[in-house]
């Protein structure tokens, strides 16, 4: 990076994040109690989204959008390498979803807060027996009240890049859902921002959504065998690059 370009994302992409951070993270706190059902906070989470891509200067290419039906429910299952996965997707996968988190996401000062607001949905992934109740709930959720759970079905995001093996949860919270897996890969979105980086890097993102993979009928048993069909998918999406 030159030495103008490092100026620039030091001095005005940075404080840029941050500031829209703080501004419509201050819209959704207040915007919070007249939104029982989270859809408010997601739309302001969309816009500030669309804001943190353009200071960031990702210019994000989506390949597969017809696949989603906006008014269906889906558990999205993307890659997850970097901080700006979320405003990737919170901006471009237009469906109702909220986020499956590891429970410690919840624990921070008013990010925890605002996340069980929206109706997101806190994992004690520690606890692997608490962690099946809370998917069989999530997937009962699913089912009155028409939603989908994003899910990034590693963990937590790649510490080198590579794909890293999948948990069998997103599996499992979409057969007791009876929706399907959504298959995701963020190709390009490391070096807009790498997992240790601190600097915003312009450049190009394509989002590839694969086949929705369907789940309905499918024993609990049987999620082992959908993970691995899971992984299969995004490894293929992966390879088709930018």
């Amino acid at each position: 990076m030159s030495t103008l370009r490092y100026l620039f994302a030091v001095l005005v992409r940075a404080p840029l994040v941050i500031l829209f951070t703080a501004v419509m993270g201050t819209i959704s706190l207040f915007a919070a109690p007249f939104d029982p059902d989270g859809r408010k906070q997601l739309a302001i989470a969309r816009v500030w989204a669309r804001m943190l891509l353009r200071a960031a200067g990702a210019r994000v290419k989506v390949v597969g959008l017809e696949k989603l039906d906006p008014h269906a429910s889906y558990v999205v299952c993307p890659t997850h390498i970097s901080y700006m996965d979320t405003p990737v997707l919170l901006t471009h996968v237009p469906v109702n979803f909220r986020f499956l988190a590891k429970k410690e996401l919840f624990a921070i000062p008013l990010l925890g807060g605002h996340l069980g607001r929206a109706g997101n949905i806190s994992v004690p992934l520690e606890d692997p027996r608490a962690a099946l109740k809370v998917l069989s709930a999530a997937g009962k959720a699913m089912q009155e009240k028409g939603l989908s759970m994003l899910v990034f079905p590693e963990g937590g995001r790649s510490e080198d890049g590579q794909l890293q093996p999948f948990k069998d949860g997103a599996a499992y919270l979409a057969i007791k859902g009876g929706v399907p897996l959504v298959p995701i890969a963020i190709n390009g979105i490391g070096d807009v921002l790498p997992i240790h980086g601190h600097q915003l890097k312009p450049g190009p993102v394509t989002l590839r959504i694969g086949d929705p993979i369907p789940t309905a009928g499918l024993a609990p048993s049987a999620r082992t065998d959908l993970t691995r069909q899971l992984y299969d998918s995004i490894v293929a999406l992966q390879r088709q690059g930018l």
